[in-house]
C-alpha cells in the first residue's frame, strides 16, 4: 500500500466517514481494486506517478472499461490529490456515495 492509499484508508475510509464499508486491495474480476465498496458497487483507485506512461494509462482505461461493464462505479485519485488535498477528495467521494445511493433507493 502506497502513502497516499494509506491516508486514504486510515482518514476516509477505514474511518467508515462515508456510512459505508471499503475494503482495501480486493479482487474483482481479473484485477485487484485499491478500494471497494461492494453494496454501492464503487471502486476507488490511487493512481501514482506511472499511471501516466501511456501502457500503463491504456491498461487503466481496458480495466476501467471491462469493470464499469461490469457494473461498477470507478473513481480514480492521484496519489498527489490524496496527499495534499485529502479534503477535496472526501467531498468527492461523499458526492459518488450520495449519487450511488440515490440510484440504490430509486431500485
Amino acid at each position: 500500500m502506497t502513502k497516499a492509499e494509506a491516508c486514504l484508508w486510515k482518514y476516509v475510509l477505514k474511518a467508515k466517514m462515508t456510512g459505508y464499508t471499503f475494503n482495501r486491495e480486493r479482487p474483482v474480476l481479473n484485477y485487484i481494486a485499491d478500494f471497494m465498496c461492494k453494496e454501492l458497487k464503487l471502486i476507488i483507485e490511487v493512481d501514482g506517478s506511472i499511471h501516466h506512461l501511456p501502457e500503463v494509462h491504456q491498461n487503466d482505461v481496458v480495466r476501467q472499461q471491462a469493470l464499469e461493464n461490469a457494473g461498477f462505479k470507478v473513481i480514480r485519485f492521484t496519489n498527489d490529490e490524496v496527499l495534499t488535498q485529502i479534503e477535496g477528495v472526501k467531498i468527492k467521494i461523499g458526492e459518488m456515495i450520495h449519487e450511488l445511493n440515490k440510484l440504490l433507493t430509486v431500485k
